[in-house]
C-alpha cells in the first residue's frame, strides 16, 4: 500500500479513490474504523502453530484491535488463510525478526509509545485481568505454545496477569487466552469514559490504506492521479 506523508495530498487522494468504491463500502469502512482502537494491543512471541497465530489475528480484528506485534526467534510467522479469513489484511503488523534481544526491543518500543506491558502467565499468585486498570494503554504478551514467555519477556513486562480459571486444567490454549483477554478488556473499554478510539490522524491514515485494499489496482490509480496533479 502507498504511504503518503503529505496530509493535504493524502486528503486529495482519498477523495479521488472514494469515487471508485460504493457508498455501502465506504460506510462499512467508516463503521469499522469508528470501533478501532490502539489502546490495547498484543505481542506474540515465537508462536509456531499457524492455526493459533491465525486465530489470534482473527480475534484482534473482530474485537477492533488494530495492532499486533510479532516477535520471531526459532519460528517464522505464518498465517493460515482458512482460519484467519483475511483478518490480517486489516491489521497493522509489527515484525521483529530473529535477532539478539528482539523481545527486549519490542518491549522498549511499546514503552516508548506509552504502553503498560502485561505478561500473561498461568500462576495463581498473579494479578487477574479483572484487576488491570483501563486508563493506560495496555500491551499483552503471549508466549510460545510449549514453554510460554521467555525470561526476557517476563523480566521486561511491567506486571503479570492471568485469566481466572476454576477447573483442573492449568491454562487455556493461547488463541483462546488471547480471545478471552481481548473480549474482556475491549468490552470494559467500550463501557468506560476512556477515549480509546483512534486519533483523527490515525483514522484518516487507515481509511486511506483501507480504500486502497478495497480496489483492484490502487497503485495504478494513484500513479494516474499524481501524473495529473504534476501536469497541472
Amino acid at each position: 500500500m502507498k504511504q503518503i506523508e503529505d496530509l493535504q495530498l493524502r486528503s486529495k487522494l482519498t477523495a479521488y479513490l472514494e469515487q471508485f468504491v460504493t457508498e455501502e463500502r465506504k460506510a462499512r469502512l467508516l463503521e469499522v474504523l469508528a470501533n478501532r482502537t490502539r489502546h490495547v494491543t498484543i505481542v506474540l512471541e515465537d508462536l509456531y502453530q499457524t492455526q493459533n497465530i491465525s486465530a489470534v489475528m482473527r480475534s484482534c480484528e473482530c474485537y477492533g484491535v488494530q495492532d499486533a506485534y510479532i516477535v520471531e526467534n526459532r519460528n517464522t510467522f505464518e498465517i493460515h488463510k482458512d482460519i484467519s479469513m483475511g483478518a490480517d489484511k486489516w491489521l497493522t503488523l509489527h515484525h521483529y525478526p530473529h535477532a539478539a534481544h528482539n523481545m527486549r526491543q519490542c518491549i522498549d518500543d511499546l514503552h516508548a509509545q506509552g504502553y503498560y506491558v502485561v505478561a500473561t502467565l498461568p500462576d495463581e499468585k498473579r494479578t487477574t485481568i479483572n484487576d488491570l486498570p483501563l486508563e493506560r494503554k495496555t500491551a499483552f504478551l503471549f508466549g510460545t505454545e510449549l514453554t510460554g514467555l521467555s525470561e526476557e519477556a517476563v523480566q521486561g513486562a511491567d506486571c503479570a496477569a492471568l485469566i481466572p480459571m476454576y477447573g483442573f486444567t492449568e491454562s487455556f490454549n493461547i488463541s483462546n487466552s488471547a480471545a478471552i483477554i481481548l473480549s474482556h478488556f475491549t468490552e470494559r473499554l467500550r463501557h468506560s469514559d476512556i477515549n480509546w478510539r483512534l486519533s483523527q490522524e490515525e483514522h484518516d491514515a487507515l481509511y486511506f490504506e483501507w480504500l486502497q485494499k478495497s480496489l483492484r489496482d490502487p497503485d495504478g490509480m494513484i500513479a494516474h492521479f499524481l501524473k495529473q496533479e504534476t501536469s497541472l
